[in-house]
């Protein structure tokens, strides 16, 4: 891969926290993507950082070759290709609950200092301001992965925290104070337009690790919810490079299904 930076004009939100999340997989063997960035990101990263990753979708499939970006979880051009296609309690019962996912990938509408998500209600429960699509599988990804990468689109004191309006899918933490039993390390990386935090699995928080170019840690402690601790290794994310880019843009995505 070329080395040389992409200009900074004209790279989207898109393609940035695509960039970021497929260097983070580098690695990591088995992933559990969802569709849509996730989607993206692990498509850059098996040409890229990870050529060997194994990717397996909610609807079954395993190790997936598709030879165009799927635009639901149930698109079939995710089974041309594939190395093996499962019913989903044998997905969910052998390779998620077997501890078999290195990474899954999660979103969420609201995350706490303890990788704690919301993708249920915003507001009281009993009558809440926005009603949301609710779990889905994710409290079993969450639950059984290894480690968990979370892909937030905005980074501010809405969707950063300090006290969640709902628990859909607990870390670590919450589980063992709950009386559960935790397998993985939780949510241990979190990817914003803003930068990336980190968490390396229980008692341990999210902490500020890497702002990309023009962001002040200020800019960042002032859109979280909490005292945002700083690593003491803090970086500045390199910019993507014309060769990540022009696979996003050329070769993965070239219709623009998920890239804006």
């Amino acid at each position: 891969m070329t080395s040389s930076l992409a200009p900074e004009i004209g790279i989207s939100a898109t393609e940035l926290l695509t960039v970021v999340a497929s260097r983070e997989l580098a690695g990591r063997n088995t992933v559990f993507a969802g569709i849509g960035l996730p989607t993206l990101a692990v498509s850059l990263a098996s040409m890229t950082s990870a050529p060997d990753l194994e990717i397996v979708y909610e609807s079954g499939v395993c190790g997936a070759h598709p030879s165009h970006l799927p635009e639901t979880i149930a698109d079939a051009v995710l089974i041309t290709g594939a190395e093996a296609v499962l019913s989903m309690p044998v997905l969910f019962g052998y390779v998620l609950q077997g501890g078999h996912i290195d990474v899954g990938f999660l979103g969420a509408a609201q995350i706490d200092k303890w990788g704690n998500l919301n993708s249920s209600v915003i507001g009281p429960w009993e009558k809440p301001k926005v009603r949301l699509p609710g779990s889905g599988g994710a409290v079993e990804v969450a639950a059984n992965s290894k480690e968990v990468f979370v892909v937030m689109r905005r980074h501010d004191a809405r969707t950063f925290v300090d006290h969640l309006d709902f628990c859909t899918s607990p870390g670590p933490d919450r589980a063992l104070a709950d009386g559960g039993r935790v397998r993985g390390a939780g949510v241990t990386k979190v990817i914003t337009e803003l930068g990336i935090l980190t968490r390396s699995g229980v008692h341990d928080e999210l902490k500020l690790s890497a702002v990309h170019q023009g962001v002040s840690i200020d800019q960042v402690r002032e859109n979280t919810g909490w005292d945002l601790k700083i690593a003491d290794d803090l970086v500045i994310t390199p910019q993507p490079t014309a060769e990540e880019l022009r696979l996003l843009r050329n070769e993965i995505d070239p219709r623009r299904v998920y890239l804006r």
